[in-house]
């Protein structure tokens, strides 16, 4: 029977609810959404590019965590508040996804935990 291992990375920002940074099923590993937040000052960072930036370095932590890493990403979400901003996600996306990119979801949402301009989630393997 497959159990569920729960994640809490300390290279991560704290949850901002009662959620886990991710859960462990099997061989794969389901992040909960992250934003921008530095994990050292727990501000955002400055403007969509760089909150993406640290977006995705916090789920590369969580990842690392667990003893995996970006390479076994499957499949991403990325939330935007405004979709003017899909152009510059991407040039920062890119620089983390490289190779065998995953696949991938983007949608406009309303609005964002702390008002925050990206929020990503994903799906691994372990």
């Amino acid at each position: 029977m497959l159990k569920k291992e729960i994640i809490v990375a300390k290279n991560a920002p704290a949850a901002l609810g009662p959620y886990s940074h991710g859960v462990k099923v099997g061989d794969f590993i389901f992040t909960a959404g992250q934003i921008g937040l530095i994990p050292e000052s727990g501000k955002l960072a400055e403007g969509v590019k760089e909150q993406t930036r640290q977006t995705l370095k916090n789920l590369s932590s969580i990842l690392e965590s667990c003893g995996s890493n970006l390479n076994n990403t499957l499949k991403v979400t990325v939330f935007v508040n405004d979709l003017n901003d899909f152009n510059d996600v991407n040039d920062v996306y890119k620089e983390f996804f490289t190779e065998e990119c995953p696949g991938r979801s983007c949608v406009e949402v309303s609005r964002l935990p702390m008002d925050c301009l990206v929020e990503i989630e994903l799906i691994a393997l372990s």
